[in-house]
């Protein structure tokens, strides 16, 4: 395999122009490299590319569309950042509330085994994420204030505290172990389904890091999927071989887990806010349709028709 060499931005220039590339402003593309970097900005390209030659453009394509994809996705991922943040947050306040009036709120309590699940196949699982939960309390523990002013003022840190230091994908497993009457009752609260939440969740948290790492979020796709929903069932999504073809793991089914957990109006406002992007990015492309993006993110063409439905 050839080696990968060290290439000046205007050997970076040279490159894209020889793959086809329009380049109407070059000192605007070479402060867009290197703000941007070369490879994490062409990790974009491949929707503008030939389909009977991968190496080259498609003819009209301008640096400036590849770029607005780029700024797109970014903010896309804000988007969706900052409302997992939301449904994290409000898991662990559940979790944590609900746990803590059954079991207790103490180290000694909801680090205790049988506290959860008393299934034998369970067992192994709790014994690691017990272990995981104690090596993350240990770790963090005194980096954060509110842990920290526990720890020093009282010697233990309480379980409603505790979570601040828990990762999203600790929380989400945690709630696999917990006994099924407490499953239901956090179910409840959130007006789902207990089979729902345990779908959810890891869900949630692969894009919660994705997002975190700024990787490339529009047409990423988890290996879990969501179950089939009266969402997808209202929006009339195609199938293939008896599944749907959107809404299962990519981009789109985590709206529709959105549309289970958060607030209506927190919802319309998500929703107002991607609309907003998906229309600015619209009016920049012209080598290939907003709807070849869409296709990638899972959204059927009536997407906005979620945001109404009950």
């Amino acid at each position: 395999m050839k080696e990968k060499v060290f290439k000046t931005l205007d050997e970076q220039i040279e490159i894209l122009e020889k793959k086809n590339l329009k380049i109407d402003d070059v000192d605007y593309a070479k402060k867009i490299l290197l703000r941007e970097n070369y490879f994490f900005l062409m990790g974009y390209r491949h929707l503008f590319l030939k389909q009977n030659n991968r190496s080259q453009f498609i003819d009209t394509t301008e640096f400036r569309e590849i770029y607005a994809l780029f700024s797109f996705d970014r903010q896309l991922r804000n988007i969706i950042f900052k409302n997992i943040l939301i449904i994290e947050n409000n898991a662990k306040s559940i979790f944590s509330y609900v746990l803590s009036q059954k079991h207790g709120y103490k180290e000694k309590d909801y680090l205790k085994p049988s506290s959860y699940n008393h299934s034998p196949e369970k067992q192994r699982q709790i014994s690691d994420l017990l272990r995981k939960m104690k090596r993350q309390i240990n770790v963090n523990g005194r980096q954060h204030e509110a842990t920290k002013h526990y720890l020093d003022n009282y010697g233990y840190i309480p379980l409603w505290v505790v979570v601040k230091v828990l990762s999203f994908g600790i929380t989400s497993e945690l709630y696999t172990i917990m006994k099924r009457v407490d499953q239901e009752e956090i179910a409840e609260k959130f007006q789902i389904s207990v089979e729902n939440l345990i779908a959810f969740f890891p869900i949630l948290s692969n894009y919660r890091n994705l997002c975190a790492h700024e990787d490339i979020l529009y047409e990423h796709k988890t290996q879990k999927v969501i179950p089939d929903n009266k969402y997808l069932e209202y929006l009339n999504i195609p199938r293939i071989d008896g599944e749907y073809i959107y809404g299962k793991g990519d981009v789109f089914s985590v709206i529709i887990i959105f549309k289970y957990l958060l607030y209506k109006d927190d919802f319309r406002m998500m929703m107002n806010e991607i609309n907003y992007e998906i229309d600015h990015l619209s009016g920049v492309l012209h080598s290939i349709s907003i709807d070849n993006v869409l296709d990638r993110m899972g959204f059927p063409n009536n997407y906005k028709t979620l945001v109404d439905i009950d």
